[in-house]
């Protein structure tokens, strides 16, 4: 088995987009440039968000950036029931519990939950499920962003891990996962960078060994208006994927030489790959997309 596993793990619920493909190209280079494996996973756990087909319309338009992952798919709407043991588990050791404060109610006390439902020891009715935050560190080390702390506000919330609706949430099954792949490092968009310290947390509270980290920077079109499915970004298969890729790569700190620009993918990556380092990728949060207009 190779040292290194890293992982890209779309949500087909919308279909690939410009911003959605950095996260692709930096995770598959980071992977490939220390010679491990690249795996792809759907996060298909937002059941009523996803769109029929569009796992299969990423999949082929990552095929058509060069992008090919080295292991089965995996999905994680298959994976309930490894879900629900793990949720079990946290429930015996008394880590979870019932919280029925509502989300105008967070929002009004100014986004950060309070941990108000912690002590009332709640077992019926409606109820989101809670994971106690007592280990979670304010404080990381980012492979591209150095020295990272977090609002210690935000550390010690206890946090949703199975929703009101019965749904599993992204902060448990995303660990769950990591754990159950090998995954060693994560690079994906810094819009999930204030989530690292709770996921880490998790990862050892599970009795595993926490990958590293590490943020891309999230393309924007205005300052904090990224590219993304909400905002109706648009899909990339009908591009020029040799053109784009070239965009993504100057993106990310890797422009190619003048002759690759319009060579095949499959050409652009292996440059990319033998000359692919962290330390040249930008340690920005956003980067305006005008820049690359």
């Amino acid at each position: 088995m190779p040292t290194y596993i890293g992982r890209f793990a779309p949500s087909p619920s919308g279909p690939l987009h410009f911003g959605s493909l950095i996260a692709a190209v930096g995770s598959y280079l980071q992977a490939k440039s220390q010679h491990g494996q690249w795996l792809v996973r759907m996060e298909d756990i937002d059941t009523p968000r996803m769109v029929a087909g569009m796992d299969s319309d990423i999949l082929r338009t990552l095929e058509q950036y060069g992008l090919n992952w080295d292991s089965t798919v995996v999905y994680q709407s298959q994976r309930l029931d490894r879900y629900q043991d793990i949720f079990q588990q946290l429930q015996q050791q008394q880590l979870v519990y019932g919280c029925q404060c509502s989300r105008k109610h967070i929002s009004e006390l100014g986004g950060i939950y309070n941990n108000y439902c912690a002590p009332r020891q709640l077992h019926s009715g409606k109820l989101a499920w809670r994971l106690c935050s007592n280990n979670v560190q304010p404080y990381f080390t980012d492979r591209i962003f150095g020295e990272q702390h977090i609002s210690t506000k935000l550390a010690n919330e206890d946090y949703i891990v199975k929703r009101r609706d019965g749904l599993f949430s992204y902060q448990l099954v995303v660990v769950i996962d990591d754990i159950a792949q090998g995954i060693t490092e994560v690079i994906r968009g810094a819009d999930l960078l204030p989530m690292t310290p709770r996921q880490h947390a998790l990862c050892q509270l599970l009795k595993a060994k926490p990958p590293s980290y590490g943020h891309l920077p999230l393309a924007v079109l205005a300052p904090g208006f990224k590219l993304s499915k909400q905002n109706y970004a648009t899909a990339i298969s009908q591009w020029s994927a040799n053109s784009v890729l070239t965009q993504v790569l100057s993106f990310l700190g890797h422009t190619p030489p003048q002759e690759l620009h319009q060579a095949p993918v499959t050409e652009q990556l292996l440059w990319a790959s033998k000359n692919w380092q962290l330390e040249q990728i930008p340690a920005q949060l956003e980067i305006n997309m005008t820049e690359f207009r």
